[in-house]
């Protein structure tokens, strides 16, 4: 196989609760996974082991650091009392530390960055390790788009008050933009720390200019900014997988 798109493949489930399911499901994912994860001289967009290096939130925020981006001060704790002195030392948001699926009532259901204040912490945050961020006063978002070395981006503005765009989809705007040298020189920066060929940025932008780097999604959405932002990713994929670099670069 000459190139591999490895987008957001469904996890092997098991037949029913029995062990020998269980067992045989494992055996599939490992087995098939192993093969795609090790084909002789295959560009991998991205490799499936790469990816899952980068889904850890902690890596990428030391990574963004690295590779010179401007981050908002960022907590990870499950202590309640550092979490209630954070958020009283500026307005903060809560976001997950991984947006895995869940259902209210049978319906698909987000976590969505949000606003938190001292009074609402209490000691369940001990249960697990939350992620607390400093909440940058944006004017827009930002979403950069990475296909090998070329780089799309699309000024996203949502209607004021909004923290997190993805909750407000029918309310946005699009436009694109053009990538500051600065941020594409750390945006690859960063893909080549993870291995990485792909990848979706997400940006507050402020009122001076300044882009505040928030994560990147390995295998984010783009489908719909093609049309929103005239942004030609897809034949920026297609031209990687098919002749290993884009012909625009």
């Amino acid at each position: 196989m000459r190139a591999l798109y490895h987008r957001r493949p469904n996890i092997y489930a098991a037949d029913d609760d029995s062990q020998g399911a269980k067992f045989a499901a494992q055996e599939n994912r490992r087995g098939l996974g192993g093969v795609l994860a090790s084909l002789p001289g295959c560009l991998y967009l991205s490799h499936p082991q790469a990816i899952a290096r980068t889904e850890y939130k902690p890596a990428q925020l030391a990574t963004a650091c690295r590779a010179g981006f401007i981050l908002p001060a960022t907590l990870i704790t499950s202590d309640p009392a550092e979490a209630k002195t954070f958020t009283a030392e500026q307005p903060t948001i809560y976001k997950p530390l991984h947006a895995a699926a869940y259902e209210v009532d049978g319906e698909p259901a987000g976590i969505w960055a949000a606003p938190v204040a001292p009074g609402e912490i209490d000691e369940t945050v001990s249960r697990c390790a939350h992620l607390f961020q400093a909440q940058v006063p944006k004017v827009a978002d930002v979403r950069a788009v990475v296909v090998g070395t070329e780089v799309f981006c699309a000024r996203i503005t949502a209607p004021p008050g909004v923290v997190d765009w993805r909750a407000e989809y029918r309310n946005l705007s699009y436009e694109a933009v053009a990538c500051p040298e600065e941020i594409k020189s750390a945006l690859l920066q960063f893909l080549a720390a993870f291995g990485l060929r792909f990848g979706a940025f997400d940006f507050a932008v402020t009122a001076d200019g300044t882009w505040w780097f928030l994560e990147c999604n390995p295998n984010g959405q783009w489908a719909w900014l093609e049309a929103a932002a005239d942004l030609p990713i897809a034949a920026a994929i297609a031209d990687l997988l098919e002749n290993g670099e884009s012909p625009r670069d």
